[in-house]
């Protein structure tokens, strides 16, 4: 009998897939004209086998939908800003649809919010009308996938998520011929924590140096945010966030209530930074006159029975409280937006079942973007779009083992070493996600000195972690960042000794 011939099945190459369309919106009474090329890029790493190059192998493909001005003689001189959103396990649909592209999400607001279905709108805010856009989904979220064969988890990770995303912007910029145009990251939540460690990697790997970062709901210090025992920086850092929500709601005492709210944010700051702080320090030394008189103060600013708060050793943490404040009324309140209330099924847990702020805004950001990108943009896929996968629950951090990830440092680093690299900051006073107070302290932590400091400006919001859905926030903080990509740093003045060398 003839032998039998087995046959190997060939696993197709990866490759690109782009679509590219044109579209117009009216700013102010003028035409603004763009193109948008919406799709996936193949990322290929050099690898060896046996020590032969096997050449670049494909490893991801990365969605990303990037928008673009036309018109433009020069793009040496038109800013470009690449985006993307948190998690871990974010795409980059909130800041892509909420703040900085040509079209919003209209889903009303915290009390009145929009039933589905639901719709864009143009927006008249958009970032596009001072600088290129380029919203990127890391691999895992979006349309974002690993290639056949390679390991899913491969990218998921502090140091390799860096790498993935720095390797996009890298290839995007080398493409599109950006490398001489002025150059903005902006990320949100996890977002800002990827975009503070792009600044030191794209710098020193790949030595792209930035014009500046736009952080928005920051978290640099992860020590800030994580509550548990041993760690009381969080219970100090995220009262001030506790007393804008009570003050929303209207649980507090009549004087502080009838406090403008930065007011009110002023004392309790003051307390937060001084009494509070001393007394937690103190541990199981603190008298138990001084424990009631502070317990007393908690409950005033908070608007929390004394008894609960000394029933919490004077230490309280964000999901008893999201459940707590309201808990007469059978609310819980939002953790991304504790404007937003919600209702569980029994009001005696000790944490919310949903976060109320997050429902929200899921349904109408999933149904927009799914059909945007299809029938506006042309790029067609039948993978689901992973609009926020659950990747942070085992995002890996080794390289911080046995420590908080912090990359406040590799900022820091980054403006010395590029002192003409700006950072725009923008807080929300109702997030409990990423408390204003908490990245407050970061910025003043970072050790640098006064004259780049002096690189930092803050702005604040009336609204959460998602400022935007807030539609005098949006126009605030867009109109903010605007004059931010516009406004160049000067030179810092040179000191006599330095102009006489």
């Amino acid at each position: 009998m003839p032998e039998e011939t087995k046959t190997t099945e060939t696993k197709p190459t990866p490759q690109d897939q782009l679509t590219t369309t044109q579209h117009s919106i009216r700013i102010g009474g003028k035409e603004l004209r763009y193109s948008v090329t919406c799709g996936t890029v193949v990322l290929r790493e050099e690898s060896e086998k046996d020590g032969t190059a096997e050449g670049h192998k494909p490893k991801a493909t990365v969605f990303f939908v990037a928008y673009t001005k036309e018109g433009v003689s020069d793009r040496s001189q038109r800013p470009i800003t690449f985006s993307f959103n948190g998690g871990p396990g974010s795409s980059s649909v909130w800041l892509h649809l909420g703040l900085l592209g040509p079209k919003r999400v209209e889903m009303g607001d915290a009390g009145a919010l929009t039933p589905p279905p639901y719709r864009l709108v143009d927006n008249e805010h958009t970032l596009l009308e001072v600088s290129d856009l380029v919203f990127i989904d890391p691999v895992g979220t979006g349309y974002s996938r690993m290639v056949e064969g390679e390991k899913t988890r491969e990218y998921h990770g502090f140091k390799r998520d860096l790498e993935s995303v720095g390797e996009f912007i890298r290839l995007y910029t080398h493409r599109y011929g950006r490398w001489t145009s002025p150059k903005y990251l902006i990320g949100e939540s996890y977002g800002t924590t990827r975009a503070a460690g792009l600044s030191g990697y794209l710098q020193e790997r790949h030595g792209m140096y930035l014009n500046g970062l736009m952080l928005v709901s920051s978290i640099l210090e992860f020590s800030t945010a994580r509550f548990g025992p041993g760690n009381d920086l969080p219970h100090i850092l995220f009262l001030p966030t506790f007393s804008a929500t009570a003050w929303y709601h209207g649980k507090l005492p009549k004087d502080l209530q009838q406090k403008p709210l930065k007011a009110l944010l002023k004392e309790v700051e003051a307390f937060a930074e001084g009494e509070y702080t001393l007394a937690l320090m103190q541990g199981s030394k603190l008298a138990s006159a001084e424990q009631k008189r502070i317990a007393q103060k908690l409950a005033r600013y908070t608007g929390l029975t004394e008894a609960y708060v000394l029933a919490s050793n004077l230490r309280l943490e964000i999901f008893r409280f999201t459940k707590e404040l309201l808990r007469a009324e059978r609310k819980t309140v939002g953790r991304l937006d504790s404007r937003f209330t919600g209702t569980d099924r029994d009001a005696a847990g000790a944490a919310f079942e949903y976060d109320p702020s997050y429902a929200a805004i899921q349904g109408p950001y999933t149904a927009t973007l799914n059909q945007y990108v299809r029938q506006d943009l042309g790029f067609e896929s039948d993978l689901p779009y992973e609009i926020l996968s659950n990747l942070y629950q085992n995002w890996s951090y080794k390289e911080f083992e046995n420590q908080y990830l912090n990359v406040a440092e590799t900022l820091r680093k980054a403006i010395c070493m590029n002192p003409f690299l700006r950072v725009y900051v923008g807080s929300g006073y109702y997030d409990l996600a990423t408390p204003y107070f908490a990245t407050d302290y970061t910025l003043n932590h970072l050790s640098l000195e006064p004259h780049l400091q002096q690189n930092i400006q803050v702005h604040y919001y009336p609204a959460g972690h998602m400022m935007y859905v807030h539609l005098p926030s949006l126009a605030r903080q867009a109109a903010d960042l605007k004059a931010f990509v516009q406004g160049e740093r000067k030179p810092t003045r040179k000191s006599k000794a330095q102009a006489r060398r």
